[in-house]
This record gives structure tokens, C-alpha cells and sequence, in this order.
């Protein structure tokens, strides 16, 4: 009997040059399931990087110590001596303001130890009050201190001196106020308050400011070094026959790194900071965190995206150096936006890290709430939007240039 006939099924049509070899389309639950689980392939695979696990924790742990506690444009207790030639009552109330956490506690010495103090290494600033100081300051004869300074310590010298003229200077002139009565008071008296940092401790602003840029060294070199992990390992030709898009793939990238990064970030700051140098954070964390996360949702992307150009790690390296340099140096963590250049100010506008750096400050050094700083976040979430959909169309053609 003869078979009735049937026409061929017919053939799917073949994936346009350049589109990657995915399945078809599949439901939202779906997507979210394998973002989930390339998510967690993404913290296996770092778990089995040992060089970047020690990267992670050391930039989180002594690379914040070693920033906050070495900063060579602070003074922390350098080491002083007086000679008090006066004994009177205002060359002592210039030794007791040359007091922690500046100088260490003066040493009382002759004028014959001055010289042997100096050359043993004992003083870096020897201070030698005049006889009759006193007496020719109320006098109006404008008498000289000499200050000797010990040239070799050089990150010392040069702003002890600074720091001791102005300490003496306003010291002088506090004394006078109160002893010439037939001087006219001042309409006004001024009172400076400091509410963040009342001490003016450099360690305080150095660890913040490290953890700051910390998260963008770390959050740009992990999300690329998972892409070309991937390359260099050959599995990415595993995600290339998978039921994946590449949208799914840069997601997974972005939240698992992201995660890592901000739990890096939240220790450094509650247990390094707040812990070890004993920082008084009075900002909310939350914010800090909410923020946090939404700025490395951009940076993450900066890396993916440098990741898709980098053909090897010593290359995706330099790349990183090209980039990260003026993102940090131009983020207003290390120099005033204000001091900076008119375009320079509108160029790095377009970058997230200056919004970053200017919320961070505001959270965590001056309390802002969200009613202050949505600005900022807002501008964050808009320049991260951009650093995502490029990221995203450059990684799809290059998988499907693979594909």
C-alpha cells in the first residue's frame, strides 16, 4: 500500500553572523534561575584562585592600615623638646599646646642639650623660648623663638614647622586677649566646631578614603577576571552551547563580584576602621551598603567590558592601570573636585566614581541622609545604566564572534 505523502520538517533557519549559538527563548523565572547558579559557579571559581583570594583580603585588611596609619602629610607624636629660658606663665602655656596627638609629651631640656638630643635622635624639633619672652611680648618688642628641626626626617620637618608656628602664634595671641584691657574686644569671636574627626586624625580620612578606592580596584579587576577566566580556562565554550544569553552571563558576573566586593568592603569598614583604628562612623551603614551596591553594579560592568577587549591577563593588566589611574586620582578621594579644571570636572562627571566618592564622603564623614544624597545616587544609577548597556552589547558580539 502506498505511503500518503508527507512533506520534510522543516529546518530551523541558522543564527545570523555574529549572534551567539543560545538556545531559544525561555520564561523570566528561568533567566533568573541560571543568573542564580553562574552566580555560584562564579564564587567556586575564585574560591580555586588562590592569588586572588589573597588579593581580596589584603586589600581589605593592611592595605587599609597601611593607608590610614602612613600618610607622610600628617604629623602623628614627632618627637619635641623645649629649652624654657623664660619660666614664666606664658612660655608654659606654649609648651602645654604642643600636646598628643601631634607631639609627643615635651622634654624639658638645657640649652646644652640641644645639640645631643638632635644628633642622638631623640628630638626632632628642639624649641628654645628666650629669656624676658613675656615681659617683651607685653611690651609690644615682638621677640623671635628659635625652632630647631631635624632636616633628615623630611616628612616630619616640613610640617611640624607649620604646625608649631601656628600653635604658637595662636597661643600668643589667646594670651594677649586676655592680658591688654585697654584693647578693644571683638564684635564677634569665632569658635571653629569639627563634628566629624574632632582630633583631626589623618589615620580617620586615610582608612575611609582607602576602603573607597579599594572598591574600585577590586570590583573592576575581579568582574574581568572572571570573563577571561572563562577564555583561558575553555569554559567558555560551555556557556556557549548552554541554554544561556549573554545577558545572563554578565549578570551572573555582576552580582556574584559584586557581592565579594561589598562584603570585602563592609568588614573592612566595621571591623578595620571602626575596630582596629577605632573610627567613629556616624552615618548610616545601610546607606553606605545600598549605595555601595549600586556603584559597583557600574564598575563591575568597566570591568566585564574591559575584560571582552583583553585577550590574556598581563594585557586585561595594563588596562586596568590606563583606566584605573585617572578614575581614582580624578574621583575627589585623593584631590579636591573644586581644585580641579573646568572639562576635567565635566569629563569625570560622566564617570561614576566622582558621585561615588562624593556620596561615600557625605554618608560616612558628615552623616548625610537619602533626603540629601538621592541626588547622587540617582547619578550613579544613570552613569551605571550606561557603563551596563555597554558592557552588555560588547559582550554579545564578542561571544557571538566566538560562536
Amino acid at each position: 500500500m502506498p505511503r500518503p505523502n508527507s512533506a520534510p520538517a522543516p529546518t530551523p533557519p541558522a543564527a545570523p553572523s555574529g549572534q551567539p549559538r543560545t538556545a531559544g527563548r525561555h520564561g523570566v523565572g528561568e533567566g533568573l534561575r541560571n543568573v542564580y547558579f553562574l552566580g555560584i559557579k562564579e564564587f567556586y571559581s575564585l574560591l580555586r584562585d588562590y592569588a586572588l583570594l589573597f588579593v581580596i583580603v589584603f586589600m581589605f585588611t593592611g592595605a587599609v592600615l597601611a593607608d590610614a596609619r602612613a600618610k607622610p602629610d600628617s604629623l602623628s607624636n614627632a618627637a619635641i623638646a623645649v629649652v624654657d629660658e623664660d619660666q614664666s606663665a606664658l612660655s608654659q602655656r606654649l609648651i602645654d599646646a604642643l600636646q598628643p596627638p601631634y607631639f609627643s609629651p615635651p622634654r624639658l631640656i638645657s640649652r646644652a642639650d640641644i645639640d645631643r638630643g638632635m644628633d642622638m635622635g631623640l628630638d626632632t624639633f628642639v624649641l628654645n623660648i628666650p629669656p624676658n619672652f613675656q615681659r617683651d611680648v607685653v611690651n609690644g618688642r615682638s621677640p623671635s623663638i628659635q625652632l630647631n628641626v631635624d632636616a633628615t626626617r623630611q616628612s616630619q620637618a616640613l610640617v611640624g614647622s607649620t604646625y608649631i608656628e601656628n600653635i604658637l602664634a595662636s597661643e600668643v595671641l589667646a594670651w594677649m586677649s586676655g592680658h591688654r584691657s585697654n584693647d578693644l574686644p571683638l564684635p564677634a569671636r569665632l569658635v571653629t566646631h569639627v563634628k566629624f574627626n574632632p582630633n583631626l586624625y589623618a589615620s580617620w580620612f586615610g582608612g575611609i578614603t582607602s576602603i573607597i578606592n579599594n572598591l574600585t580596584v577590586l570590583s573592576i579587576v575581579l568582574a574581568g577576571a572572571a570573563l577571561i577566566r572563562e577564555r583561558e580556562h575553555g569554559t567558555i565554550e560551555h556557556l556557549l552551547v548552554m541554554p544561556v544569553t549573554p545577558l545572563e552571563i554578565m549578570l551572573s558576573k555582576v552580582w556574584s563580584m559584586s557581592v565579594v566586593v561589598l562584603c570585602g568592603g563592609l568588614f573592612a569598614l566595621l571591623v578595620m576602621v571602626r575596630g582596629v583604628l577605632g573610627v567613629h562612623v556616624s552615618g548610616s551603614i545601610l546607606l553606605f551598603a545600598a549605595g555601595t551596591l549600586l556603584y559597583l553594579f557600574s564598575t563591575t560592568s568597566l570591568g566585564i567590558f574591559l575584560g571582552t577587549i583583553a585577550r590574556s591577563m598581563p594585557q586585561f593588566g595594563l588596562l586596568v592601570i590606563l583606566v584605573l589611574l585617572p578614575l581614582i586620582v580624578l574621583s575627589g578621594a585623593i584631590t579636591p573636585t573644586e581644585s580641579m579644571p573646568e572639562l576635567v570636572r565635566y569629563v569625570m562627571s560622566l564617570a561614576p566614581t566622582i558621585h561615588f566618592v562624593a556620596f561615600a564622603q557625605g554618608v560616612l564623614f558628615r552623616g548625610a541622609g537619602l533626603a540629601t544624597m538621592w541626588p547622587t545616587l540617582l547619578a550613579i544609577a544613570v552613569t551605571g545604566s550606561v557603563f551596563f548597556w555597554v558592557a552588555s552589547a560588547r559582550l554579545r558580539r564578542t561571544i557571538g564572534q566566538m560562536g
